[in-house]
């Protein structure tokens, strides 16, 4: 048979008599019915508010079956809840659906794989209100998986053609915060075998019993760190892991407003929340104030662990919150990447860094991810974004054979009205300004007379993130309310920052350099006078007692951060006249 051979779509509306009538209804509902009644297949159960009101949510059943009339019975007469199946058939307004998925070509591992793509999406999607089946199984090696990814197109484009209000775009969630740190994500081979490791240790380690373990994966930005740890964090979760008959006590942590709005969803969608306690998505300091040392979690997750604090600030009345966090885990697992160190009360002490890598080292537990997952760009080009550190030069950019487009704009207009452009495409709608903190901003009280906080440069003028939401109706703030910046609509007119944009990506990242980056006598130089970064460019007192500033390598981690943000492409507009046409040059 033909690879393009079509897929075979089922529907049917679940009312109080179906159950009765399936097996009759696909028989003459299909021509083909013996794939769908004598083969895997996969199903999917949608239910609806009775309301049918348009901006009500979805809550989904993805599963797969050899036999699904009988698993399909077994699900509404004999599953732990049946009462709470049965109460989907009984609707004012609302008339919940099933969908059932045949192909020729589908086999056990196919359909598996099937079943945990379907979940990745529904998942990632923002009108799912909850997903509820358990956790997804991808697979590996099988015939025919070369063929996987265009059967699954043209399931989801068929599913598309029957429901385009429940079945998004694939853009649409693929852009979407929640699919990109998804743990139902196949992993590549690097992450895979990552992944087992970090298994492998937990379980030594839980059963050793005796000192506190650290496992240390380290990785430069868009490695695929989160989507690992997040993998990882929803297995041992999971009553069927394989570490211990029951879960495990387990907390995710991350210094970062952002990813923790898109941790607790997707720890709400998949019922982790609802089994386990709001606790399991927390900040490190709620979790370091809360947990007793001498009653400690089983495993402690640490996303972005190069935002944990190493002095005091606010809350935090600790010196150093990696420590603690690891007083109170019996295994931490930390995820880092030195260049997105970004203030001061970050840093980490080369002492303190070579103690905590030296730690893990001789422990077996330091874990490098080198495979770049986000930028689709070809090396030569990330190397080039690498290379702009302070007293280097700016080189030719080398030709990218992977389509990957680099832009350098004269003025701050043109480069936001391409970014608009380019979010008006349905292929790149996540794409947004971003710019280097140099410009003022106060989250303490507004600017007064109506005006925003924003970056200013002539007549040009953005305000800065979440400045923009303050105008807004309370329905349309509780629309966004779990969307992380940049897939709010209202901020295609916002100049995003570091501290929002920080392990996100972005379709097209539009970076504005501000003054704090200039180029002087053929080298980039960083200079934080002209930085409105107080939490970069201020003191920093050391373990001798001595104080010490470190402004320009922050500003360069910055800026770093900036430039690696884009999935297709990077426009950049810079305010130092001799930095924009050293790099209008560099890319010509």
């Amino acid at each position: 048979m033909s690879s393009t051979a079509s897929p075979i779509i089922f529907e049917i509306d679940e009312n109080t008599g179906f159950l009765n009538s399936l097996e009759s209804a696909i028989k003459n509902g299909v021509s083909k019915s013996p794939i769908l009644l004598n083969y895997p297949v996969v199903y999917i159960h949608e239910w609806k508010s009775p309301t049918n009101n348009p901006d009500d949510k979805y809550d989904i059943y993805v599963g797969e079956s050899n036999d699904v009339i009988q698993r399909t019975k077994e699900h509404y007469q004999n599953a732990s809840d049946p009462a709470k199946w049965q109460n989907h058939l009984i609707s004012d307004g609302a008339v919940p659906k099933m969908y059932i998925v045949g192909h020729p070509h589908f086999n056990k591992s196919l359909t598996l794989d099937v079943e945990n793509r379907l979940m990745d999406y529904v998942l990632g999607m923002s009108n799912i209100r909850t997903v509820h089946n358990g956790r997804g199984n991808a697979q590996r090696n099988y015939y025919p998986s070369d063929e996987f990814d265009a059967i699954f197109s043209m399931i989801w484009s068929a599913l598309r053609h029957r429901n385009k209000q429940l079945f998004l775009s694939e853009t649409e969630i693929k852009d979407s915060a929640i699919f990109k740190a998804s743990p139902l994500h196949k992993l590549t081979d690097e992450q895979e075998e990552a992944r087992k490791t970090i298994l492998n240790r937990i379980q030594w380690a839980l059963a050793d019993g005796n000192d506190r373990k650290l496992i240390f994966v380290e990785g430069d930005a868009g490695t695929g760190k989160t989507v690992l740890m997040s993998s990882i964090f929803y297995e041992l979760l999971d009553e069927r892991n394989d570490i211990t008959e029951l879960p495990l006590k387990c907390v995710l942590m991350v210094n970062h407003d952002e990813q923790i709005t898109v941790y607790r969803e997707i720890a709400r969608k998949l019922h982790l929340i609802e089994k386990h306690g709001d606790g399991i998505v927390m900040k490190p300091t709620p979790f370091i104030n809360s947990t007793d040392p001498n009653k400690p979690i089983d495993v402690a997750f640490v996303d972005e662990g190069h935002l944990l604090l190493t002095r005091g600030r606010q809350a935090y009345r600790g010196k150093n919150q990696l420590l603690d966090i690891m007083a109170r885990a019996k295994v931490t697992i930390i995820m880092f990447d030195r260049n997105q160190i970004l203030t001061a009360e970050e840093y980490w002490e080369s002492d303190f860094m070579n103690e905590i890598r030296t730690t893990a080292l001789e422990q077996g537990n330091i874990i490098t991810l080198s495979k770049q997952l986000r930028m689709s760009c070809a090396r030569t080009t990330l190397d080039w974004i690498n290379g702009f550190k302070g007293g280097a030069s700016i080189n030719n950019l080398p030709p990218d054979d992977t389509g990957y487009e680099v832009k350098v704009f004269d003025t701050p207009e043109e480069l936001h009205t391409a970014i608009k452009e380019k979010a008006a495409k349905d292929d790149s709608k996540l794409s947004r300004i971003v710019a280097s903190y140099d410009w003022e901003y106060s989250s303490l009280h507004d600017k007064g007379n109506g005006e925003y906080w924003g970056v200013e440069i002539g007549s040009f003028f953005l305000p800065w993130n979440r400045e923009l939401e303050k105008g807004l109706s309370r329905k349309e703030k509780r629309a966004i309310k779990s969307l992380a910046w940049a897939e709010q609509p209202q901020t295609i007119n916002e100049a995003g920052s570091t501290f929002t944009i920080q392990g996100f990506d972005l379709s097209y990242a539009g970076v504005i350099i501000g003054p704090s980056v200039a180029y002087r006598n053929g080298k980039i130089i960083f200079d934080p006078t002209k930085s409105w970064n107080e939490r970069a460019i201020g003191s920093r007192k050391m373990k001798d007692g001595t104080k010490r500033f470190f402004g320009e390598e922050l500003l360069e981690h910055e800026l770093h951060v900036l430039l690696t943000r884009g999935v297709k492409g990077l426009y950049i507009y810079a305010m130092d006249d001799e930095l924009r046409e050293a790099l209008k040059k560099a890319v010509k």
